[in-house]
């Protein structure tokens, strides 16, 4: 089940995938009421969803002092609220089988916080906390809740941070996407089939002692344990 605002993008992500049975879900990730209601209407039809990947898009950039609260309101409930809800509608399905996984992507800044991406550092630091507390009260169930932390990789979100910072320094986007590049220990940027790869495993059987943990998918760049 695939969630998203555009039909396109949601048409395009299933023609993509092996196997059948698929089933998208238009809906807008701020309007909670209305993505629990189609969630809900399905799981009639679906049984109990074992996994939920949790991958709502990041705030926009810029200091923290010059956010307004509101915007990080609209973080908090476009991100720690909404997979709250989520939680407490799915989780109940997950106990009944003692079985249960939920992945949340978010970001390397849980561990080191990124310069020019105050709200995002900010949400992303509460969602993990998050994810923490609920992985010690889920555990006994079987179901785990982890975090994975994606480094830079070539998505439209890392094109509008190199836009973004060329516009801001004055330097050439090319010469700003070498930078980056240059602080990864990989020498290159991550794809989404790599970070794809880390949330199976941690979704599999296979993961089933892995539970609370921070996992960053970053060519080595994070610069601490």
């Amino acid at each position: 089940m695939v969630i998203a605002r555009s039909q396109t993008n949601l048409d395009e992500v299933c023609a993509s995938l092996d196997g059948s049975g698929h089933i998208t879900l238009q809906a807008d990730m701020n309007d909670h009421k209305n993505v629990i209601e189609k969630i809900s209407d399905r799981l009639d039809e679906t049984g109990p969803i074992e996994i939920v990947i949790n991958n709502m898009a990041g705030p926009k950039g810029g200091p923290l002092l010059g956010a307004d609260a509101e915007e990080i309101a609209h973080g908090m409930h476009g991100h720690v609220l909404l997979a709250h809800k989520l939680a407490q509608l799915l989780v109940p399905g997950m106990q009944a089988r003692s079985y249960g996984r939920i992945v949340n992507i978010i970001s390397t800044s849980v561990k080191v916080p990124i310069v020019g991406l105050g709200v995002s550092n900010t949400v992303r630091g509460a969602m993990a906390n998050w994810a923490k507390t609920m992985s010690i009260e889920l555990a006994p169930h079987g179901i785990t809740v982890n975090n994975v932390l994606p480094g830079f990789t070539e998505t439209e979100r890392l094109e509008s941070i190199i836009t973004a910072r060329a516009a801001k320094s004055g330097q050439s986007e090319e010469g700003v996407r070498r930078d980056l590049m240059n602080s990864v220990p990989a020498g290159r940027f991550g794809t989404a089939d790599e970070v794809g790869s880390a949330i199976a495993f941690l979704a599999s059987p296979a993961a089933g002692y892995i539970n609370g943990i921070n996992l960053p998918v970053d060519g080595g760049r994070t610069g601490c344990l």
